[in-house]
């Protein structure tokens, strides 16, 4: 049970490397290699890429091991689809998503019963259900069963969710080990620009999430505590599906992404008490906006 809890964080972890190292196909993922760098052993590991496998990311050869079947930079294409399969998919996982929050399905579903909600096939389900399973939201069960897991479901839980991340991200911006990121600020203003300047519009909830988590993530990150990190990660997938639901109101975001960018700015002029008053003050602000009003 432990192995089939840790490998969808894992899927992700490993696809994560992947990704920032630019590996490319046909590169060995040796699995003691990854087992020390995720500091777990070898057992989750090899469940993870068994997913993987299902999903066409890695290929297994007999007494060799695992090797990356596409390149790096393709896991995103491979994984969302494209075109108009990719907001079918969407679609069903926001169903998902919402029949979940509305109580609408006991703590374990099959597989069959999904199919027949929502009239997809096994392996179009499959892959939103692996979706889910990546985000923390979902594991699979031996068998066709699925559990849902622990979420944010009402409004106190979710205003408490944002009073933590305020008071841990402002500490973790004023911890000594604090240190900027060059490259992940670069990337930041860069998808936060995006969203700015018209991506709002038309960007998926769930690219909105996305842009917003990571740049949470990448600012905790730099205080180089892994423990911070890793409670922020912790309520972000647990507030995933309340935020799908409520953040439907697409003006208020230009106003959001100001705001990152004023966090980066102050950063970046070695500002960073200021940084972190104005992170707090940021946080509790979109708290206020965003809480359900029942």
């Amino acid at each position: 049970m432990a192995r089939n809890s840790l490998s969808p964080r894992i899927s992700t972890d490993i696809i994560e490397f992947v990704k920032s190292n630019a590996m490319r196909k046909g590169d060995h993922l040796p699995l003691q290699m990854l087992a020390d760098n995720f500091r777990v052993s070898r057992a989750p590991i090899m469940s993870a890429l068994q997913k993987l496998e299902e999903r066409g990311i890695v290929r297994a050869e007999p007494n060799r091991g695992y090797f990356l079947a596409v390149n790096g930079e393709a896991i995103d294409d491979l994984v969302s689809g494209n075109g108009s399969a990719a907001e079918g998919d969407d679609a069903v996982y926001l169903r998902i998503a919402d029949d979940r929050l509305s109580g609408k399905f006991a703590e374990r579903v099959s597989e069959n019963e999904l199919m027949r909600l929502y009239e997809v096939p096994r392996t179009r389900l499959l892959k939103i259900l692996h979706r889910i399973a990546d985000e923390g939201w979902i594991e699979r069960l031996p068998g066709n069963g699925w559990a849902f897991k622990q979420t944010l479901m009402s409004k106190k839980s979710y205003e408490e969710g944002y009073v933590f991340r305020a008071v841990i991200e402002q500490q973790a911006m004023l911890l000594p080990t604090f240190q900027s990121d060059a490259d992940g600020f670069r990337r930041a203003r860069e998808t936060q620009t995006a969203l700015g300047n018209g991506g709002y519009e038309h960007w998926s909830r769930a690219e909105i999430f996305k842009a917003n988590n990571d740049f949470h993530e990448m600012l905790v990150a730099c205080s180089g505590n892994e423990f911070f990190l890793d409670a922020i990660k912790r309520i972000n997938r647990l507030r995933r599906l309340l935020e799908y639901q409520i953040t439907i109101d697409r003006s208020r975001l230009p106003k959001q992404t100001a705001e990152h960018l004023h966090i980066l700015d102050l950063l970046e002029s070695d500002r960073r008490s200021e940084a972190a008053a104005f992170l707090y003050t940021h946080i509790m602000g979109a708290s206020r906006i965003k809480t359900p009003k029942v």
